[in-house]
Formats: structure tokens, sequence, C-alpha cells
């Protein structure tokens, strides 16, 4: 159990602490931002929650990745970007035995998505764009310019189907970065393995939603605490991992 300041551990030392026993063993980590009392964002964005060494874990937690998921409206909202590493975190990869960056994977029902976007045009690895068969052909055409369209599911995304098609591609490990929307899928489906939870010292108040959105789902799974972190504002770093 990790239980040490920010401004007391190495990088390796955080490193080695996310890191999975067996990287060839399908993993879904989620990784997100609440505040005190539960919010996910102030002003629509998550990013108003965040300091400096959230951040850095952030990309830390993304260098670790194999590919990088996320729900088409957290694209939108939080402002994606083509998903390129920092030098130093392409040459750890490398260092590692992996690619360069992660690959983006976006899960889209309708593919209200731009072509244009920046999170094509700038991507140094070609996204994935992840939807179903009963998807609008026109739009399948459209982003199948700039991304590879994966079809998991007939009338909606299985993501059962998603995490084997990723592993199947040589992408086993899947970063999920939200939003809430897709963790109560996920969750549903019961296919989390690990929860990567930053918690803001900050009492944002009632109207935000939480971390998590969707059907309702009545079965609790229990995790257990595998890592404790802290910064000097009050912020921590939970690393939680699904009970065997």
């Amino acid at each position: 159990m990790h239980r040490l300041t920010t401004a007391g551990i190495s990088d390796a030392e955080i490193i080695q602490a996310y890191q999975v026993e067996d990287r060839s063993v399908p993993h879904l980590r989620c990784n997100f931002v609440t505040s005190l009392d539960g919010a996910v964002e102030i002003d629509g964005q998550s990013k108003s929650l965040t300091n400096p060494e959230d951040s850095e874990l952030f990309g830390k937690l993304r260098m670790l990745s194999d590919v990088v998921l996320a729900g088409a409206g957290t694209v939108r909202i939080e402002g994606y970007n083509g998903l390129r590493l920092g030098s130093d975190r392409r040459a750890w990869r490398k260092a590692n035995g992996l690619a360069e960056n992660p690959t983006l994977a976006i899960v889209s029902s309708r593919l209200d998505l731009d072509p244009i976007n920046k999170v094509f045009a700038d991507a140094p690895v070609r996204p994935l764009v992840i939807t179903h068969a009963a998807a609008p052909p026109e739009r399948v055409e459209a982003l199948g310019e700039v991304a590879e369209v994966l079809v998991c599911g007939e009338a909606e995304v299985d993501l059962q189907a998603v995490v084997s098609t990723l592993a199947e591609r040589g992408l086993p490990q899947i970063l999920c970065e939200g939003g809430p929307h897709l963790l109560g899928a996920l969750t549903e489906a019961d296919l989390v393995d690990e929860m990567d939870l930053s918690l803001s010292p900050l009492l944002v108040g009632p109207g935000a939603g939480r971390i998590t959105a969707g059907a309702v789902d009545t079965v609790a799974r229990r995790f257990v605490l595998r890592s404790v972190l802290g910064a000097d504002d009050g912020s921590l770093f939970l690393r939680y991992l699904r009970a065997s």
C-alpha cells in the first residue's frame, strides 16, 4: 500500500504504483476526478477540478496504456486534441517495448463527430471510432476518412465486444477517461477492473452530475484500495482494484 505525497515519491515510484502485473491480460482502468461532494465538473468541464499533480498523473496513466477510451461527448466537451505524448513519455514507452503513443478510441452511437476535429487531424496514431451496425452509414463513411471505424454490436455498442476487439488488436491495456454515461455502461456490463479516482478538495454544491450516469444498476461491485497519493493542496489520488 502506497501512502505517500507526490513531493516525496519519484516518477519511477509513481509509475510502479500504477503498473499492472501482466500487461498481456486485458485490463480496463477508469480515471476520473471528483469534488468532495461528488461533482464531476464545474461549469461543464472536469478540468476545473484538476491541479498540476492530477494532470501529471493523468499523463502517466496515458503513458501506461495501450489505448485511451472516451465517449464522443467527453471528446467534444473537454476539447480533446490529437493524443500525442511528450518526448520523455514517448521515450519511456519505446524503452519498454510499447508504441510511442497510445491509440485513442472514441465510443459513439450517433457518430456525432466532426471529421475535421483536431482529435483526428493532429493524431500521431490513426484513432479508432467504435460504433454499432445501425449507426448512420453516411457518418460511418465520413469518419472512415480520418479514423478506423469499428462495429461492435447490432443496435447499440456492445462494450464486452469492444474490450475483446481491442485485446485482439494488441491493445489489452485500456484507460477509460469518461464520460459518466460510458462509466455507467461499463459498470453495468461489469467490465471495470480498476478505478483511479482523483479527489479534489472542493465543495461544488448541488447541480453538477456524478462521475457515473445511465441506467440504474442495483449490483454493487467491491473494490480494494491499493494506493493513496496526496498533493500539497489536499488532493488525494486513489487507486482501487476489483476485489478477487
